[in-house]
């Protein structure tokens, strides 16, 4: 592995060449009072995919010494696994059928509570965010417009949703509206986006930056050597060299067949490229001294199935690899190196407890909790979980679907009998839930419990189980795409009057 490595240390040089930023200075003492925060997202990357996970075979040194230099979160998930309801969770700490994000390409609202880039900007931060944004909804090839529809970012540079990440075809909207392409890996080109803030901003503020890098995340599909059609990942050739195709391992229970192999190579060596990226911003923050005064949360919005349990879709089942997600904080001041925890933590969440690692009070009513006293003392009982769901327009393949996560089992269940999203996993007798338990007579009254679970969390968020049919009696005249006023709880509650 040692030739690997040298590899990728002669990568990262070239990649830091191309960086369009000066010598770093290092920040005023006066920012003592407040934590800076950077939070970096990927997207569609499980939990098993980075080596602090255990996965020996993926190329990830920089995000295996964060983990080593924090605290890994072993039972974090993605409460909804699809891009925009996740993302209007990190930003709300509420439940989508509250802050309307609750389908892709269905927006953000702006004023039902303060969003995380309020908040900060309130307490004086600097507030920055670049990448993939993908809560404007709507139509994907426009700017996101200035005003309350960057929720108190005052840098944003984002392409809003855009997935072709090639050098040329990938882009960012500049200030005057206008498209500017990259001339390298978007995620690079981010990146370098993102150094170059962090060169710039007033030393004597505190600053608060997300990262949202869309890879690994599929982008389109290709003709396999089995005459269907698969998703693609293949990226830059520097990457892809770093892995043998043919010795790749794929996961427990799945054929590994050319076409598969195909897609785990492209999707490893963009994991690699994000780790690369990741390593130059903590080098960024090394230079500017300000690495034990500053947060620093890694996490992806959901994971890849890459086809395991026969799925269709990349996201949106249930099962761990499309639910659970890699989860590393790093804050000296408070959290210990090398700490892994087992309490769970769910999107709604990361909120409430990155604020709070970082004392910031609010008056905010979450529908998630602030974790940041519990994370480190690794707890867990039987009556702890996740809820989990996928709502559903009618417009995409998905399945409308219900479910919990429990410390030692996986539930959903759905309107149909489809074996998919109907579901109930043993977690520690099947890790790789190759067993669906569903029907199985002997665990009945398990079933029945988590059952339960489920009806209670979907009563406290007046969830009652509505699928494209209730949506569509109930949606806004300009459409659920540019709604930007009443969320859909709202709109029942009218409707049922």
């Amino acid at each position: 592995m040692k030739h690997i490595f040298l590899i990728l240390f002669s990568f990262a040089i070239m990649f830091s060449c191309k960086q369009k930023t000066g010598v770093s200075t290092k920040v005023d003492p006066i920012t003592e009072a407040l934590p800076n925060l950077v939070i970096v997202l990927s997207d569609q990357h499980s939990y098993d995919m980075l080596g602090a996970y255990g996965n020996k075979q993926i190329i990830t040194p920089n995000l295996d010494k964060l983990a080593s230099e924090g605290i890994l979160l072993n039972n974090a998930f993605s409460n909804q696994p699809v891009c925009t309801p996740f993302r209007g969770m990190l930003m709300s700490g509420m439940q989508p059928l509250k802050n309307g994000a609750f389908v892709n390409d269905v927006p953000l609202l702006p004023n039902k509570t303060k969003l995380l880039g309020q908040i900060l900007k309130e307490q004086g931060y600097q507030t920055a965010y670049i990448g993939k944004w993908h809560l404007l909804g709507g139509e994907r090839d426009r700017p996101v417009p200035k005003g309350e529809l960057r929720y108190g970012f005052d840098t944003l540079l984002t392409n809003n949703v855009h997935v072709d990440y090639r050098p040329g075809k990938a882009f960012f909207w500049n200030d005057k509206g206008e498209k500017e392409y990259f001339d390298e890996w978007e995620v690079y080109g981010q990146t370098n986006q993102a150094l170059n803030y962090l060169d710039n901003i007033d030393k004597s503020k505190p600053f608060a930056l997300i990262v949202s890098w869309h890879p690994p995340h599929d982008w389109g599909k290709f003709k396999g050597e089995d005459g269907n059609m698969h998703y693609r990942y293949d990226t830059m050739e520097e990457l892809m060299a770093l892995y043998n195709r043919d010795s790749i391992k794929l996961r427990p229970g799945l054929e590994p067949t050319p076409d598969r192999r195909r897609m785990y190579h492209g999707h490893m060596a963009q994991v690699t490229g994000v780790d690369v990226a990741f390593g130059r911003l903590m080098a960024q923050l090394k230079a500017m001294d300000v690495e034990e005064h500053t947060l620093v949360a890694f996490t992806a919005d959901h994971g890849d199935m890459l086809e395991s349990h026969n799925a269709k879709l990349p996201k949106q089942y249930p099962h761990d690899y499309s639910t659970r997600v890699p989860f590393i904080i790093k804050y000296p001041k408070k959290i210990k190196a090398g700490v892994k925890t087992n309490t769970m933590l769910g999107t709604m969440d990361i909120m409430p407890t990155i604020l709070g690692y970082m004392d910031i009070e609010t008056d905010q009513d979450y529908d998630g909790n602030d974790l940041s006293e519990k994370l480190a003392l690794s707890q867990i009982s039987a009556d702890d979980y996740v809820p989990l769901w996928v709502y559903r327009l009618g417009h995409a393949k998905n399945i409308n679907w219900r479910g919990v996560v429990t410390e030692n089992f996986t539930f959903s269940m759905g309107k149909d009998n489809n074996p998919i999203t109907n579901t109930l996993f043993d977690r520690k007798k099947d890790p790789y839930q190759l067993n669906n338990l569903y029907d199985n007579p002997e665990y009945a009254d398990t079933k029945e419990r988590l059952k339960g679970l489920t009806y209670q969390w979907m009563d406290k968020y007046h969830d009652d189980f509505y699928g494209a049919k209730e949506f569509k009696t109930v949606e806004p005249k300009e459409k659920w795409q540019y709604n930007y006023t009443k969320n859909p709880i709202e709109l029942f509650e009218a409707k049922n009057k």
